[in-house]
C-alpha cells in the first residue's frame, strides 16, 4: 500500500445506518402484495445485493416469473415502502463519530450503496457529515456483489482500489470487495455472523461503527501525532 492511511469505502445500510431490517420488511411487504410469500429471513439473506439481482434470487426461490417491467416496478415499490420506514431509520452507534475523525485527520473515505440516491440520500444526511464522494447503484453499470461500486468509489477519491480497505456488514460487500481486489472489513451490525463474513473474505471483523472507530489503528488509520 501507499504512504500513509488507505482510503476507506464503506457500504451504507448495516455498516453506517441501521436500516437493514427496514429494507427486509419493506421488500416482504412488496413481496406480498405481489403474491410472493417468503420468509423474512430469506429476504435478509440477500439484502446488499443489487435489486436485479435481488428480485432474479428471490424468483429463483418462488418460481415465480416476472417481466423486466414487473421486476423494475417492484423494485420501485420497494423504494416506495423503504421510503414510508425512514423515520425508524438511525446512525449505527458511532458511525457519526467515525466519520467524523476520519474528515477530522484527512482520510479519504467514500459511501458506495447498492441503493439508489432516492433511498440512500435521507439516511446519509443522518451521519452529519457530508461526504466528498457517494457512488449509488445508479453511477454504475452492476452492483454487488460485481466490484464495480468500490472501483468507482475509489477513481472518485483519486486512490488505487489496492490501497482502500472496504467495511461492509453482508457477504456481498465482501464478495464485491475481493473481485475489485481491495482488503475487506466486515461489521456484525447488518445481521451476518463473523464467520460468514470471515469465510467471504473479511480480514477483520468488527461489532459495529463505534467498534471500529476503537480499532481505528488496526486497518492503518492513526492518531495525529501529538
Amino acid at each position: 500500500m501507499a504512504e500513509g492511511p488507505p482510503a476507506l469505502l464503506f457500504d451504507l445500510d448495516g455498516t453506517l445506518v441501521d436500516s437493514v431490517y427496514q429494507h427486509v420488511l419493506a421488500w416482504h411487504e412488496v413481496l406480498g402484495e405481489a403474491g410472493m410469500e417468503l420468509s423474512v429471513w430469506r429476504i435478509h439473506r440477500r439484502i446488499g445485493m443489487s435489486g436485479g439481482l435481488f428480485v432474479n434470487a428471490l424468483l429463483r426461490e418462488t418460481g415465480k416469473q416476472l417481466s423486466a417491467a414487473e421486476a423494475s416496478a417492484l423494485r420501485a415499490r420497494h423504494a416506495e415502502a423503504f421510503i414510508r420506514r425512514l423515520g425508524e431509520v438511525r446512525p449505527l452507534p458511532g458511525s457519526r463519530d467515525l466519520l467524523a475523525r476520519l474528515t477530522r485527520q484527512n482520510v479519504p473515505w467514500a459511501i458506495a450503496t447498492s441503493g439508489n440516491m432516492r433511498t440512500a440520500g435521507p439516511s446519509i444526511e443522518l451521519l452529519g457529515v457530508t461526504p466528498k464522494v457517494v457512488i449509488t447503484r445508479d453511477d454504475v453499470a452492476h452492483a454487488k456483489p460485481d466490484p464495480d461500486l468500490f472501483l468507482a468509489a475509489a477513481a472518485r477519491l483519486g486512490v488505487a482500489i489496492t490501497d482502500s480497505i472496504v467495511f461492509g456488514d453482508s457477504v456481498w460487500d465482501l464478495l464485491a470487495a475481493q473481485r475489485a481486489r481491495s482488503l475487506g472489513v466486515g461489521l456484525l451490525s447488518g445481521g451476518y455472523g463473523r464467520e460468514e463474513l470471515q469465510q467471504a473474505g473479511a480480514y477483520r471483523v468488527y461489532e459495529d461503527p463505534r467498534d471500529l472507530l476503537v480499532h481505528l489503528d488496526e486497518v492503518g488509520v492513526r492518531e495525529p501525532a501529538s
